[in-house]
């Protein structure tokens, strides 16, 4: 595997430690509780990418995947000591390039693995969400990716765009480059301006 991709993989992984990191210090949780927040959110999607796949789960494989989690727990826990003061919007914020990280490396592992680029896209959006879904459901939150706002459609997006240029022959890098920008600006806009899918109401 490219040392890019596992370079790719391994601040994906950071980011949404990170954002783990930052809801458990929003939640008041304990040091048992950082560490199963911070990991339930980096690994939980590529955990479930590479079930579905039926491959070797890449954080049991390598390790430096763990070492990656705890260290930007770690880190994150420092700086709170320091400036406990964080705003809430800087876990969307990381959430968002976490989304968009993750996003790019399920893609490209389902693609090493063979698979059509329609189930690269669906193991992008898996690896993107299901961590953080993990996480809100551990929270008693409602999970973002079934709130409204534009969630895992950002993932799906910077997918299509991906496969789009994939399709016209496009460098490696472009490909993912233009993909993490779609899914994080996406993101970020719907966070500014409250993009929204039609939310399914009774009334």
């Amino acid at each position: 595997m490219n040392d890019w991709f596992h370079w790719i993989n391994l601040a994906g992984v950071a980011v949404c430690a990170i954002s783990g990191t930052l809801m458990a210090y929003q939640k008041k949780m304990d040091g048992f509780g950082v560490v199963v927040l911070a990991s339930v959110t980096a690994i939980g999607g590529g955990t479930l990418r590479d079930i579905v796949l039926d491959i070797p789960v890449f954080w049991v494989k390598d390790t430096d995947y763990i070492y990656s989690t705890l260290l930007a727990a770690a880190l994150t826990i420092a700086w709170l000591r320091i400036s406990p003061r964080f705003p809430f919007h800087y876990l969307l914020i990381a959430d968002a390039f976490g989304l968009a990280l993750f996003n790019v490396v399920g893609m490209e592992k389902a693609l090493i693995n063979d698979a059509p680029m329609v189930v690269a896209i669906a193991m992008g959006t898996i690896t993107g969400v299901f961590g953080g879904l993990l996480r809100d459901v551990i929270c008693r939150e409602v999970p973002l990716v079934l709130n409204g706002e534009l969630y895992a459609i950002t993932c799906i997006c910077g997918g299509v765009s991906y496969a789009g240029l994939y399709q016209l022959g496009l460098a490696n890098q472009y490909c993912v480059a233009v993909s993490l920008a779609v899914t994080v600006l996406m993101r970020l806009g719907a966070l500014r301006w409250h993009w929204q899918l039609p939310v399914f109401n009774s009334e």
